[in-house]
């Protein structure tokens, strides 16, 4: 659903840059209240593991592929501030290195796949988890309706967009139709990738899981008839060398299962155009298509320049996409975690 250059005309585009540094503003507010030591380094791996699993395309009818948006797994797995900002990160690498998604189009595709699709997710996410039994299969039941529903409000949102800023003449409620109709299709991966992902996380640190924070009941006892929430519990601290060694082994982890996906399984991802280029294609969305500003980029369209052997060039680009992509997110997520702790620390008013 990357929206390129000259789908959307300038003043809606405008717009949508201003709606999108909004959010951002907002999110960087409210991500530093999000993250801590522990989860910060999170933040900048699911960034990488987005990058990642956003090259592996995959089929969802003939002639049409969908990938992974990531705003419902990013709020769920690091918070929905954090998560505006995790999306936006791999946008930006994803325009500027690697063409695709125009850059006068970076705040329609901002506000549509990193705003919407997270506060949409969010929302559904912490509706569900109101009424499910709080346990840790109920986080997972969550995610993947939250995903699922995530994918087609970022069409209908596209479609809204369309609507008011589209560049060419075309009948908005056949655009609705199909664009709704297969991101339909393609949500049906995203909950998926995003329940297994979460499930998985959840399984070897559910502290770390944001969405799972919270689950269990305060103990109630029975006072004069009435029921009290028991006194907390002070709850055993782990070893700290421990801690720092399943963290360490999680971010490990998840880095080299990004690097592999990226580098290796990537090239076996679906080739077909994906939902929106698909449509944009069969009812004439893209006649105003411009070229993208970085087309000459060494590493345009997910290869890198003047290596002849795709299956190298591919693995290549998206090794650099995934290491550039995690360099920048934690870069972002730690100063965001060092200004919390600077504005946490008490102000030294000594003279």
């Amino acid at each position: 659903m990357h929206v390129p250059d000259g789908f959307i005309d300038a003043p809606t585009s405008a717009v949508t840059g201003v709606v999108a540094a909004g959010a951002l503003a907002v999110s960087l507010r409210g991500a530093r209240r999000e993250l801590d030591e522990r989860t910060a380094p999170l933040a900048g791996l699911v960034a990488a593991f987005i990058f990642a699993v956003q090259m592996l395309n995959f089929p969802v009818a003939a002639g049409t592929s969908g990938h992974l948006l990531g705003g419902a797994l990013a709020a769920i797995l690091v918070g929905p501030y954090t998560a505006v900002l995790c999306v936006s990160v791999v946008l930006l690498m994803q325009g500027v290195l690697f063409a695709d998604g125009g850059l006068t189009a970076l705040g329609v595709n901002i506000t549509d796949m990193a705003l919407v699709t997270t506060v949409v997710s969010y929302a559904v996410f912490r509706g569900l988890l109101a009424v499910l039994p709080r346990k840790r299969r109920s986080v997972t039941v969550a995610s993947f309706v939250a995903a699922l529903v995530s994918v087609p409000a970022a069409a209908v949102a596209f479609t809204l967009i369309y609507a008011i800023g589209g560049t060419t003449d075309v009948s908005i409620g056949k655009v609705a139709t199909a664009m709704i109709g297969v991101h339909v299709l393609i949500g049906i991966g995203e909950a998926v990738i995003t329940a297994l992902t979460v499930g998985a996380v959840i399984a070897v640190r559910p502290d770390l899981v944001h969405g799972a924070r919270g689950l269990r009941r305060r103990l109630q006892l029975r006072v004069n008839g009435a029921l009290v929430d028991a006194p907390a519990a002070e709850p055993a601290a782990p070893a700290p060398a421990a801690a720092r060694t399943s963290r360490r082994t999680l971010w490990v982890t998840g880095l080299v299962t990004s690097l592999v996906l990226a580098g290796f399984v990537s090239f076996y991802a679906s080739a077909n155009p994906d939902g929106l280029e698909k449509v944009a294609h069969d009812k004439g969305i893209d006649k105003k298509a411009k070229e993208h500003a970085t087309a000459d980029s060494p590493l345009a369209d997910y290869g890198v320049k003047d290596i002849s052997d795709a299956r190298l060039s591919g693995g290549l680009a998206g090794v650099i996409g995934v290491g550039v992509t995690v360099v920048a997110g934690s870069a972002v997520f730690w100063a965001l975690r060092r200004r919390r702790t600077e504005d946490a620390s008490p102000v030294n008013t000594g003279v």
